[in-house]
C-alpha cells in the first residue's frame, strides 16, 4: 500500500519530456574527448561492470569512442547511466564527463517535446488535487530554464512548486542531493509522502538514498527480464523502485487521478 504523496517530482529528460538526440550527440562528443580529458584509462575494468550488456557498452567505446548506433536507435538509457555504466565508482571521472557534457550540449539542445500526450493535463491534475510538483535534472539550469519555456505556448513553468539543476547543488544523481533540495524548497521533510519519478537506475537510487518513494517510469518499455537485471537487488546494487509504471495513465492511478481529470 503506497502512502499518497503531498510532494512528486519528476525527473525532466526523457520522463517529462524527449531530448535523446541532442543528448546522444553530446554524449559522442564527449566520448571523442575521453583522452584528452584523461578519462580513457579510467572507464570501468572489465569484470566489474554490472551487467554483461554494460560491460560491452564500456568495450565499445574503449574502442570506438562513440556510442553504439543502437543505443542511440533505441532511445532507452539516459546520460546519467551512460556515465555510471562507463566509470561505475569513479565519481570524479563521472564530475568531469558531466561538465564536459554541459559543454557540448550547448551545442546541440533546443528541440523538445513532451514524452507522452497529456502530460501537461497531467502536472495540472496534480496541482488541482493541492499536490505540490517539482522538477529534477542533472543537466544545468541555464538548460531547463530554456527548455522549460519553449515547450508550450506558454511554457511549463508555472506548473511547477520547484526546480532543481545539477549545478544547484554539490552532487547529482545517484547522489540524493536534487531530492533533498528539492524538499527543502517545499519545506517537506523525506518520507514516503514524497513521491520522486524517473527514467533511470540513478533516479531510483536517489530516491532511496533521499528515503522517498520511488515511481520507474519505464518509458523505454524494458520487459520484466530487463528490470529484473538492471534492479538485481544484490549487495552492490540494493536498490529497486517501489513501482514500475509503462505510461502515466498507470502512474496516475497510484494517484487515484486520469488524464480526464
Amino acid at each position: 500500500m503506497f502512502t499518497l504523496p503531498r510532494a512528486i517530482l519528476f525527473d525532466w529528460h526523457a520522463t517529462l519530456v524527449d531530448t535523446h538526440e541532442a543528448g546522444y550527440h553530446a554524449v559522442d562528443d564527449v566520448l571523442l574527448e575521453l583522452g584528452e580529458l584523461g578519462l580513457l584509462d579510467r572507464l570501468t575494468s572489465p569484470g566489474h561492470s554490472k551487467t554483461e550488456e554494460d560491460a560491452k557498452l564500456v568495450m565499445y567505446v574503449r574502442e570506438n569512442l562513440q556510442l553504439h548506433p543502437k543505443v542511440k536507435t533505441d532511445k532507452k538509457i539516459s546520460r546519467t547511466d551512460i556515465f555510471e555504466i562507463l566509470f561505475d565508482a569513479d565519481e570524479d571521472a563521472k564530475h568531469i564527463a558531466h561538465e564536459e557534457f554541459n559543454k557540448c550540449y550547448r551545442n546541440h539542445f533546443g528541440e523538445i517535446r513532451p514524452f507522452e500526450d497529456g502530460i501537461e493535463d497531467m502536472l495540472i491534475s496534480l496541482r488541482n488535487r493541492g499536490i505540490k510538483v517539482g522538477v529534477l535534472t542533472n543537466r544545468n539550469r541555464e538548460f531547463l530554464e530554456h527548455e522549460i519555456n519553449v515547450i508550450h505556448v506558454e511554457g511549463w513553468g508555472h506548473l511547477f512548486d520547484t526546480m532543481v539543476c545539477g549545478d544547484d547543488v554539490q552532487k547529482r544523481k545517484p547522489a540524493p542531493d536534487l531530492i533533498l533540495k528539492a524538499l527543502d524548497n517545499l519545506d517537506m521533510n523525506p518520507g514516503p509522502d514524497c513521491w520522486y519519478v524517473g527514467d533511470s537506475t540513478t533516479d531510483t537510487v536517489a530516491a532511496k538514498e533521499a528515503g522517498v518513494t520511488s515511481i520507474f517510469y519505464n518509458g523505454a518499455q524494458w520487459d520484466a527480464d530487463w528490470l529484473n537485471k538492471i534492479f538485481p537487488c544484490t549487495n552492490k546494487h540494493p536498490h529497486k523502485p517501489d513501482a514500475v509504471v509503462n505510461h502515466f495513465s498507470e502512474f496516475l492511478q497510484l494517484v487515484g487521478l486520469s488524464f480526464s481529470q
